[in-house]
């Protein structure tokens, strides 16, 4: 298994492939399955990290976990919402959204990749 900074890592490195996908033109399709895969990632490889001993800065990664399992069941949403958006400016506006929580997602991942990367410098 990966190291988890490198977990984090690679996490950051699904979202950004997920947002390079929102270019025109649209695959609703395709943004769904990054969005299973970037899920599916979390749950197995990120969500097992809070089991670890210690964790520094348990407090910050814990709160790391809960905003970003939120951000992807909004996420989940607006990609629906996109899904079913008929005109293009309301497609427009739901891209917009999820190219900004797509990026909230990767600053959450790059500060919990910073904060394991001093800790394993220290060691």
């Amino acid at each position: 298994m990966l190291p988890s900074c490198q977990r984090y890592q690679k996490f950051a490195e699904l979202l950004q492939q997920m947002h390079d996908c929102l270019s025109q033109p649209v695959d609703v399709t395709k943004i769904q399955r990054h969005l299973s895969s970037v899920q599916q990632f979390f749950q197995q490889q990120i969500i097992p990290l809070l089991e670890e001993d210690n964790i520094p800065n348990l407090s910050l990664i814990q709160s790391l976990h809960t905003e970003t399992s939120k951000q992807l069941r909004l996420l989940t949403m607006d990609v629906l919402f996109l899904h079913g958006a008929r005109q293009s400016t309301t497609a427009k506006e739901r891209l917009d959204t999820i190219s900004n929580r797509i990026q909230t997602l990767i600053q959450y991942s790059d500060v919990a990749t910073q904060n394991n990367s001093l800790s394993e410098g220290e060691e």
